[in-house]
C-alpha cells in the first residue's frame, strides 16, 4: 500500500526526452551519458527515462536521493540493473548482499576493519609499498596514469589486506589478473543480460578469470589462516610490547585477520565474496580518483605549488610517515575536489520494495530507482560553476552550502565502509608520487571523462621527472 504520506493524486512523472522505439533511452546512456543524466534535472526532481522498453525512475533532487538512502531506505532495497550484474561477479559481498540481516551482521563483522585506528596499523605498510612502486617507474618515459594509479592502488590494497608477507607469486597473479578482470565485468554491467549469457567467446573468458580469482582470494586467505596467531591467543598475551616478533607480527598482519579471527564466523564462499569486493571497490574508483588528480594537479601551478609547499612543511626532506597525513589538509581538498568533479560512480539502482510516492511522484513497486552522484555533485544550485577545479569550495567558509549534495561514497545504512580507509590510501599514494617526482607533465590530448561504472579518463599519458620544472 502506498506511504500514508503520499499525496491523493500524485503528480505525473515527466520522461525524458528523446526515448526511441525499443531502445528507450539506451543510445544516449551509451553515447552521452554524462551530458545526458546531467541534463535530466531541468525536467524535474524526478524523471522516467526508459532502459529499452522498461522504465527506471532518476532522482535529480539530493534531498530525494537523501529520503531513498537514508530517510525511506526500507522502501528502496539494493538492486537493480548495475547491482544485479555486479552480483554475478562479486557474490554476495558487502556491496550487493540484498538488504536484510546478512547484510547487517557482515558489515558488524567488518566494521572494525575500518575504524582510523585500525587502518593507522597498515599505513606504514602501504607506505612502504607504494614508495617502491612508484620509485621505480622511469623518469622521462610517456606512462599510462590510469594504468599506473590501478597498480599502486591494487598493491597497496593486498598489503593493507593480506599482510606485508603475502607471497610475491600471488601479489604479482593478483596484478595481472585484475584488469583484465575489471574490463569483463564493466563490459557485463553495460549489455543485456541475456548476452552475457550466451557461451561467446569473451564470456567464457570473463568466467575463466572470475574462477582464477576465486582460487587467488583461496590461496590468500589460506596464507593468513596459517599467518596470522588467533585473537588472544597465548602468542599475543604473552608477547611483551616493542619485542621484535610482536613488532613484526603486527608489521605482517593484514585487515582480513578481523574476518578470520570473528567470533561469528563468515562461510569460506562468504569470505571470498568480501575479498574480491573489497579489491574490485578499492581499486577502480581509487585509480581514478588519483588519475584525475593528479591531471588536474599538472594543469595548474598553482595547486601543484600549494600541495608541494604543505608536504615540505610537514615532512621536510624526510618520507611520508603515518601521523603526517592528519597534517596535510589542503591535499584532502584536493582530493575531495577530484572526487566531487569526476564521480567516482555515476549512476548507482535501487529497486522499489513496494508502490511508493517520491516528491509527490508515483513509483510503481518493482521498478529501477537510480541515483547519480556525479549529476548531484554537478549541480549549480550547491557547487558554482561546477565544471571548474576548485578545492578551496571544500574549506570550512565554502563548505556549509554543499551538505546534503556530496555522496560519492553513498549515505545511510549501505553508506561505503571503506571510506576512511579510501581516504587514507589516497593521501598516502598522492604524497608519495609528490615527493618522489618533482615534475608531473601530461602528454598528448586532455583526456575525455568516460562513464562506465565509474567515471574515468579515456587517455591519459604523463612523464615523470626527478628534475622540477624551471
Amino acid at each position: 500500500m502506498p506511504s500514508p504520506t503520499a499525496p491523493t493524486s500524485p503528480t505525473a512523472t515527466p520522461t525524458a526526452p528523446g526515448s526511441l522505439p525499443l531502445l528507450g533511452h539506451v543510445h544516449r546512456l551509451a553515447r552521452d551519458p554524462l551530458p545526458f543524466i546531467t541534463s535530466l534535472r531541468e525536467h524535474g526532481g524526478v524523471v522516467r527515462i526508459r532502459i529499452g522498453t522498461t522504465p527506471a525512475y532518476v532522482v535529480t533532487d539530493p534531498a530525494l536521493t537523501r529520503r531513498v538512502l537514508v530517510t525511506d531506505a526500507a522502501d528502496f532495497a539494493k538492486g537493480g540493473k548495475i547491482i544485479d550484474a555486479l552480483r554475478v561477479f562479486f557474490g554476495d559481498g558487502l556491496a550487493t548482499v540484498a538488504d536484510g540481516d546478512t547484510h547487517l551482521r557482515n558489515r558488524r563483522l567488518m566494521q572494525p576493519m575500518f575504524n582510523k585506528a585500525h587502518i593507522a596499523t597498515r599505513s606504514t605498510a602501504m607506505i612502504d609499498q607504494v614508495r617502491a612502486l612508484v620509485t621505480d617507474w622511469p623518469e622521462d618515459i610517456p606512462r599510462d596514469v590510469f594504468a599506473d594509479m590501478n597498480d599502486v592502488t591494487l598493491a597497496a590494497f593486498l598489503v593493507a589486506l593480506f599482510g606485508t608477507d603475502l607471497p610475491e607469486h600471488l601479489q604479482s597473479d593478483f596484478t595481472a589478473l585484475m584488469p583484465e578482470i575489471m574490463k569483463g565485468t564493466i563490459r557485463q554491467t553495460v549489455l543485456p543480460s541475456w548476452l552475457n549469457r550466451l557461451p561467446l567467446p569473451a564470456n567464457r573468458a570473463h568466467a575463466d578469470r572470475v574462477r582464477r580469482l576465486r582460487e587467488l582470494v583461496d590461496q590468500a586467505i589460506d596464507h593468513r589462516k596459517v599467518s596470522a596467531p588467533p585473537s588472544g591467543s597465548a602468542d599475543q598475551a604473552t608477547e611483551p610490547p616493542g619485542c621484535p616478533h610482536a613488532l613484526r607480527t603486527q608489521q605482517e598482519a593484514g585487515l582480513f585477520d578481523t574476518l578470520l579471527n570473528a567470533e561469528d564466523p563468515l562461510t569460506h564462499q562468504q569470505l571470498q565474496d568480501e575479498a574480491i569486493t573489497l579489491l574490485t571497490g578499492a581499486i577502480e574508483t581509487t585509480g581514478a580518483t588519483l588519475a584525475w588528480a593528479l591531471y588536474e594537479i599538472s594543469r595548474n601551478p598553482r595547486i601543484e605549488e600549494r600541495l608541494r609547499g604543505e608536504l615540505t612543511s610537514v615532512c621536510a626532506d624526510r618520507p611520508l610517515a603515518d601521523g603526517d597525513l592528519d597534517h596535510l589538509p589542503y591535499a584532502r581538498l584536493v582530493l575531495q575536489e577530484s572526487i566531487r568533479k569526476y564521480g567516482p560512480a555515476w549512476m548507482v539502482t535501487r529497486t522499489a520494495t513496494r508502490d511508493v510516492h517520491l516528491g509527490g511522484h508515483r513509483i510503481p513497486q518493482g521498478a529501477d530507482v537510480v541515483w547519480s552522484p556525479y549529476l548531484h555533485q554537478h549541480d549549480p544550485a550547491f557547487f558554482p560553476e561546477p565544471d571548474a577545479f576548485d578545492p578551496d569550495r571544500w574549506t570550512a567558509e565554502r563548505a556549509s552550502i554543499t551538505r546534503g549534495s556530496f555522496l560519492a561514497f553513498g549515505d545511510g545504512r549501505r553508506k561505503c565502509i571503506g571510506e576512511n580507509f579510501a581516504w587514507s590510501q589516497l593521501q598516502i599514494i598522492l604524497a608519495t608520487i609528490l615527493q618522489t617526482w618533482p615534475r608531473l607533465e601530461l602528454v598528448g590530448r586532455p583526456p575525455a571523462a568516460q562513464a562506465v561504472v565509474t567515471v574515468k579518463p579515456d587517455t591519459m599519458a604523463m612523464t615523470y621527472s626527478r628534475q622540477a620544472a624551471a
